[in-house]
C-alpha cells in the first residue's frame, strides 16, 4: 500500500466559511473525504494534516522522508513568504505538488510569486478542489 501526505497550511481549516466566493463551500473535511475515496481503488492511504504554524508544516515535510511516495501541499499564504518551507521541500526527496484552490495569478499581485514552486515537482492553481485530485492522479499514475 502506498501513502500520500496531504498538507494544508494557514486558514485552510476555514474552508467553507472563508470567502466562499473565492474558495467555494466545501470544507477541508469534504476535501479529505473525497480524496480518500478517490485513492481507495489505488490502494493508497491518505494522511491529512493542517496547521496554521510554519514550523509544524516544516516538521511534517521533513518527517515525510522515506514514509510517503508524495506530498500534496496547499501552503496557503506561506506560498509567497516562506523561505523556510522552501528549504524544507528542497531538503527532502519526496516529490511535492503545490496546490491552490483559487487562481493566484488572477488575484492580488503579492500572490503572483510562489517561493515554493521552483522546488516542487509541479503546481496546480485555479481549478478549485479538483486540483487536489489532479495532484493525487499524478502520484498514482
Amino acid at each position: 500500500m502506498g501513502k500520500l501526505l496531504l498538507l494544508n497550511g494557514p486558514n485552510l481549516n476555514r474552508l467553507g466559511k472563508r470567502e466562499p466566493e473565492i474558495y467555494g463551500h466545501e470544507t477541508l473535511a469534504d476535501i479529505e473525504h473525497s480524496l480518500k475515496q478517490f485513492l481507495e481503488p489505488y490502494d493508497v492511504e491518505l494522511v491529512a494534516k493542517q496547521s496554521n504554524y510554519e514550523g509544524e508544516l516544516i516538521d511534517w515535510l521533513q518527517e515525510a522522508e522515506g514514509e510517503f511516495q508524495g506530498i500534496i501541499f496547499n501552503p496557503g499564504a506561506y506560498t509567497h513568504t516562506s523561505i523556510a518551507i522552501r528549504d524544507a521541500i528542497s531538503s527532502i526527496t519526496v516529490p511535492v505538488i503545490e496546490v491552490h484552490i483559487s487562481n493566484v495569478h488572477k488575484r492580488e499581485s503579492f500572490r503572483h510569486v510562489s517561493m515554493l514552486a521552483p522546488v516542487c515537482e509541479g503546481q496546480i492553481v485555479g481549478l478549485g478542489i479538483k486540483g487536489y485530485q489532479l495532484a493525487a492522479t499524478y502520484f498514482v499514475s
